[in-house]
């Protein structure tokens, strides 16, 4: 039986060859059926929820239309929801805490930043998951409720996440927490948010990261703006236009101009050295696909230990509209083993 690890380093094979052949540009790459490419258990979703189209005239029905998540119940770690004191000058920020930790003191952190793509997503959307992860990797798991764009630009929302985690060395006795145990992450713009805020960290020089998990992180504004991508990517889940909507109005620009705030897109950040070990996981059919996989050939380039792994045949947030297909379970469980490494319990 084949192991994570090697399913992991199998499908990153499989799915970079395909990413060569996409990158070409060729004739066989625009020919692709995109519903074709989908895993059979994912193909029922894929046909009936076509790409995103969310924008300015829907992101208040968006909104509007998410509501919380049903939490666990016992024995399942609950969630205690607390105000920490917010950025200088800016409101107190809100945050979920689920502490699946088996340990009184010493306790590893995993801070975790919603999607959305910067524009709209709940901290208690899905409360099962988190409470899930942070028992399964063992883990004092923090979600932030950062401010959303349009409404807060960039780097508001940076300094909501960073507040949160200068929230948490300041408050190490009284939560129990290992400091040097703190790992960041996120799924699709919280990957985003989290790839920010690695980069804000290893800029300023306060707080140390030991981790960071990016789920299908949204890490580069050029995508499908000024750098194009092959017809067959994103065409389930998040969509072109979305990311273009979503990128405008963090940035408060539009995306791919020759120059963006500092700080405010990963991808273009000039070097990526001196950042935590890092994991990486996406689908091949995801819109961020190439970019994360671009992402982690950066990091690679400059000594960051990365973990990547490519799945072929899933569209964008696939392991959370289908929880129960296969590769979903098995991406579920990547994840949460990665995490667990990172913060040093597996």
């Amino acid at each position: 039986m084949l192991t994570l690890d090697q399913i992991s380093r199998r499908r990153f094979l499989a799915a970079a060859s395909v990413s060569s052949l996409m990158l070409s540009g060729s004739a066989l790459a625009a020919d692709l059926d995109p519903l074709a490419l989908v895993d059979p258990e994912l193909r029922e979703v894929a046909q009936r929820a076509p790409a995103s189209r969310l924008g300015a005239e829907t992101l208040a029905a968006r909104r509007a239309s998410e509501v919380d998540g049903m939490p666990l119940p016992l024995p399942a770690p609950q969630p205690q929801i607390r105000m920490v004191p917010g950025p200088k000058g800016a409101p107190d920020v809100q945050v979920a805490i689920f502490d699946g930790s088996k340990v009184a003191r010493g306790k590893p952190v995993y801070l975790h930043m919603h999607g959305g793509g910067f524009v709209a997503g709940r901290l208690m959307a899905r409360p099962s998951r988190l409470q899930t992860l942070a028992q399964e990797a063992e883990c004092l798991l923090v979600s932030v409720d950062y401010r959303l764009a349009p409404e807060t630009r960039f780097p508001g929302a940076l300094e909501d996440n960073y507040a949160v985690l200068r929230w948490l060395i300041t408050q190490t006795d009284v939560l129990g927490i290992d400091p040097k145990r703190i790992a960041i992450g996120g799924d699709s713009a919280g990957g985003g948010h989290a790839a920010m805020l690695a980069i804000a960290a290893r800029d300023r020089g306060e707080f140390p990261i030991a981790f960071q998990l990016l789920v299908y992180p949204m890490l580069d504004d050029r995508t499908a703006s000024t750098m194009s991508i092959p017809p067959h990517i994103g065409a389930t889940g998040w969509s072109r236009e979305a990311n273009r909507f979503g990128w405008t109005a963090l940035l408060g620009q539009a995306p791919g101009l020759p120059s963006v705030p500092p700080g405010s897109v990963p991808a273009r950040v000039e070097s990526l050295a001196g950042l935590p070990p890092t994991f990486i996981a996406v689908g091949a059919l995801d819109l961020f696909v190439l970019e994360d996989i671009a992402y982690a050939q950066r990091l690679t380039a400059v000594g960051v230990p990365v973990e990547m792994l490519v799945v072929p045949g899933a569209f964008h947030a696939f392991n959370i509209t289908v929880p129960e297909a296969r590769i979903s379970r098995q991406f579920n469980a990547a994840i949460t083993s990665a995490l667990k490494r990172g913060l040093g319990n597996g």
